[in-house]
């Protein structure tokens, strides 16, 4: 994709092709790159096997049977039409994408991973379709709770405090908690966790739980795996919590950190999370779920996506369900000379310079999905919003010039709201609190929530922006306006808007440009692959592959779209300075002669 702009293009072209000449004279030219090879998001087979970790492979797991079915309903008997589905013949779910191997967007744009395909299985089995939504794990369970996903898939651990919000199905997984710490840590153990330390999780996990409640710190928090773990080789972190599966998919050969220990989950087992009310969904799920394991489904999936042994004592489904035959993954994974305990030889910095950020196969995968997916979602949210924010905007600006305080007050109100709540959670009230009630205007479409929601925000500052320029017009020409004959309102419409709006166009710009970059945060409502924008793509291949190439490609779209706007700033403020730039055509005069013989103009 070429970008002009003005005559910086000759320029912009000469330093891509001076800086792509020093990244090949450093070393980080294209090469074949380790973490292009790894797809984080497909499934390792058989041959990835590991065994459990030494100590938990004898260790007595926490009980589980209490909430565990004694046995379900044959499938025969489940009412489809009794599921309580937000559409019928379809499961919405709500999932993750940057958590491989269990949830995650593959390269083909699909949501996958062990959790989405056995989900999948069963809904073949019970006759449904799946639509896949994307959300962030902090409003998961919220979001499932308000029905706004028929069934939340993220590998949730179904502890007592989230079955006071929703409801659970009978377990699929078992669960246990790696610490990871960068290479040469003295941190050996979670006994060595203490008080200073800088110990990352992610947000409303049961890691987040175990480490507040258990080990009684305060941890570091962030939005993801992807997050976390680069901040953790980064060391701005000390250790992580981490989900076993993910920990082992994220730690590369070469990384410069290492798994030291592990612990078995405090709560029950995995399960998907359902709206608590909706018990006929729930055991629907359930039947679906031995009937996958009665057939050999689960063994298989369990196989492709997670081949690790089984804890002793624990098996998926109902108490009646059928015993898994699996392989003896520990054999197998003797056989490669593969642990999960086994430290791997460390990268040099440059290696992992390039690998995280020069990774040319990851730019020549990201591109064409940040062209034609999100580039056009990115501009359809700002120029939507936009739109929506200029015309409530000028409405609110002009009431709250209004001399009316039934009209002045209520526009105060809903500017000091707007610009006082963050983007993100304005996002996230509309979606669950409006979403339920319009959607079946909007299909039960999370976009126009999304478009809906940055308008709304993007209104409140319009609206002061547009305020600000109308009250700098100088108080003459409304007087000189009436004085010729307008009225009030002709006058403002015709002589100040205009003026006041002239003067703000470098400040609606600049607004613009916070509205692009902030239309990433709709994400949070759940979209379809379909639906992502530039940052939830690099985001997306950055989870699938451990590199940051992908978020760099992203950047560069984002940048290819707001430095133009910057410089439109820059040249709008330099003509209102300076005015009309072209010649201005000369005035003729005529001469007169006066009765007395002298010459005027």
């Amino acid at each position: 994709m070429t970008l002009k702009v003005g005559e910086h293009r000759h320029f912009g072209g000469k330093a891509l092709a001076v800086a792509a000449t020093i990244l090949m004279v450093c070393g980080l030219a294209p090469a074949p790159p380790a973490a292009a090879d790894i797809d984080q998001c497909s499934p390792p087979g058989i041959e990835g096997a590991t065994a459990l970790p030494r100590k938990l492979a004898t260790a007595t797991r926490p009980h589980e049977d209490k909430y565990t079915t004694a046995e379900v309903k044959p499938l025969s008997s489940v009412d489809i039409g009794a599921l309580g589905l937000r559409t019928p013949g379809t499961l919405t779910v709500g999932t993750l994408s940057q958590a491989p191997p269990t949830t995650c967007v593959n390269a083909t744009g699909q949501f996958t991973g062990f959790d989405n395909e056995l989900l999948r299985a069963i809904a073949r089995k019970l006759g449904l379709h799946v639509n896949f939504l994307g959300t962030d794990f902090s409003g998961l369970l919220a979001q499932v709770a308000s029905r706004r996903f028929d069934v939340g898939s993220a590998s949730i651990t179904a502890t007592e405090a989230r079955r006071r919000t929703v409801g659970f199905t009978n377990g699929y997984d078992f669960g246990y908690f790696s610490l990871v710490v960068p290479a040469g840590s003295a941190i050996t153990s979670f006994d060595d966790l203490t008080h200073g330390q800088r110990i990352g999780v992610v947000q409303g996990t049961v890691e987040d739980a175990y480490v507040v409640d258990n080990l009684h710190l305060q941890p570091v928090k962030f939005p993801d795996f992807t997050t976390v773990y680069a901040s953790l080789k980064t060391r701005q972190v000390d250790a992580w919590v981490a989900p076993a599966l993910e920990a082992l998919n994220a730690v590369h050969p070469g990384d410069p950190t290492a798994i030291v220990a592990h612990t078995f989950s405090t709560g029950n087992y995995v399960a998907y999370a359902v709206a608590k009310e909706n018990r006929p969904l729930i055991e629907a799920l359930n039947s679906g779920l031995d009937a996958v394991i009665a057939d050999g489904t689960w063994s298989q999936l369990y196989t492709d996506w997670v081949p690790r042994p089984l804890p002793p004592g624990w098996r998926p489904g109902s108490k009646a369900a059928l015993t898994p035959h699996l392989p003896n993954f520990a054999t197998i994974a003797a056989r490669h000379h593969r642990a999960v305990d086994e430290p791997a030889p460390a990268k040099s910095t440059l290696d992992q310079l390039r690998d995280s950020f020069f990774d040319w196969s990851l730019y020549k995968q990201a591109i064409p999905l940040l062209f034609t997916t999100g580039l056009p979602n990115t501009l359809i949210l700002t120029v939507s919003a936009s739109v929506i924010g200029l015309v409530l905007g000028m409405l609110l600006a002009i009431a709250g010039l209004s001399h009316s305080r039934w009209l002045r007050w209520p526009a105060r109100v809903y500017t000091d709201i707007f610009r006082g709540l963050p983007e993100v959670v304005i996002i996230l009230l509309i979606g669950l609190g409006v979403g339920p009630l319009v959607g079946g205007l909007t299909a039960n479409n999370p976009y126009p929530l999304g478009i809906a929601a940055l308008g709304l925000t993007s209104a409140a500052y319009v609206g002061e922006i547009f305020r600000s320029g109308i009250q700098s017009v100088e108080p003459g020409q409304l007087e000189a306006s009436r004085a010729l004959g307008f009225s009030y309102p002709a006058a403002m419409r015709l002589v100040v808007i205009p003026q006041g709006i002239r003067r703000v166009l470098p400040a609606l710009v600049n607004q613009v440009i916070a509205l692009l970059k902030g239309s990433a945060l709709v994400y949070f409502l759940g979209l379809i692959a379909g639906q992502r924008e530039l940052f939830q793509i690099g985001r997306d291949l950055n989870a699938q592959t451990g590199s940051l190439s992908p978020l760099v490609a992203a950047g560069v779209f984002y940048l290819m779209l707001t430095i133009p706007l910057t410089h439109l700033v820059n040249v709008i403020d330099a003509r209102l300075r300076r005015g009309r730039t072209f010649a201005e055509p000369e005035e003729t005069f005529d001469l007169i002669t006066s009765t007395s013989g002298q010459e005027m103009t």
